[in-house]
């Protein structure tokens, strides 16, 4: 009789770093807070009101999904509170209750657990969520409106919104400090400049996202940018301004940087964050949206399995 015996070999990763989802999550989130704070401390109570129900009804739409999927739990892994906390930044501080709750659930449901939960969307499921609430009710976008409800002593305008419609004269006043330190109108945590880029310094020294993608974004919208202005620059602003406005660092650093829906080889990775960065530029210059880079992430995350098709071939072949 022949001694059998059996190999079992479990399923990959064979070694563990130590790394948990969980620890990516709270250290986005921390990340993040210096634009957040600003943007509560500049809007004040209802900023903070958008906030904390964006969060906290993301984290109860993956609850519910879970019960009636009878899926585990998952909101311990963060990921639905990050996926909140985004939202809520590039949300206005006038935007509705109920809004807020719609958005978070097409974040959630739509944007990532009908692809199969976390690691499984093709795209940024707040990019998803911002993407819809732009194209079903604009008006909530409109920043300038924000104006009517809050006794702003600094920017008496929405930059992108006035370089589209007057050009560069009605945004002349306003200089690159103001744009760092958040003296802007804008969503309540995508102004703070300065703050987004030390938020995305700190994930990018950290480990947990790649400066390759971050970088090259940047690049994308500085160069396409100042060709446009170099080609009219009374009516195209320079590449500085477009950097500094809108969701741009937000987009550079927390969504075009989702793992599941982004690269992870490295020339794959230039690509897709230059492509970001162009399309960004191309939309607002010549398309009819203030702010192009939520639908230039949307493109990206759609062509991001091609450039990962991109790979050094292997060693003698």
């Amino acid at each position: 009789m022949l001694n059998q015996k059996k190999f079992i070999v479990s399923h990959a990763p064979f070694c563990h770093d130590g790394s948990r989802i969980s620890e990516r999550s709270y250290h986005t989130m921390f990340a993040a807070l210096p634009a957040i704070i600003l943007g509560i401390c500049q809007y004040g109570a209802p900023a903070m009101g958008v906030v904390a129900l964006a969060i906290s009804s993301a984290m109860l739409w993956e609850l519910a999904f879970n019960r009636v999927a009878k899926q585990p739990v998952s909101i311990g892994d963060g990921n639905a509170a990050v996926i909140g906390l985004l939202f809520g930044m590039l949300m206005p501080a006038t935007m509705p209750w109920w809004g807020v709750v719609i958005g978070t659930m097409l974040a959630i449901v739509v944007g990532k657990q009908i692809f199969g939960g976390i690691g499984g969307n093709p795209f940024s499921p707040v990019a998803v969520a911002i993407a819809i609430m732009m194209l079903s009710w604009k008006g909530f976008f409109d920043f300038d409106e924000m104006l009517c409800s809050y006794e702003l002593d600094f920017a008496m305008i929405y930059p992108l919104t006035a370089l589209k419609n007057f050009g560069t004269d009605a945004i002349s006043a306003i200089s690159t400090g103001d744009l760092l330190m958040g003296r802007q109108v804008g969503g309540i945590g995508s102004t703070f400049g300065l703050g987004l880029i030390i938020g995305g310094l700190y994930l990018i020294i950290r480990g947990f996202i790649r400066w390759e993608i971050s970088v090259s974004f940047l690049v994308g919208v500085f160069v396409t940018a100042l060709l446009f202005n170099i080609s009219d620059s009374a009516k195209y602003a320079g590449p500085v301004f477009h950097i500094f406005t809108g969701y741009t660092l937000v987009g550079a650093f927390f969504l075009a940087t989702d793992d599941s829906s982004s690269p992870v080889n490295c020339i794959p990775m230039f690509l897709y964050g230059l492509l970001g960065g162009v399309m960004t530029v191309l939309i607002r210059n010549l398309g009819v949206y203030a702010d192009g880079v939520i639908f230039a992430i949307l493109v990206i995350n759609l062509v991001n399995p091609i450039f990962d098709k991109i790979r050094p071939k292997a060693l003698g072949k």
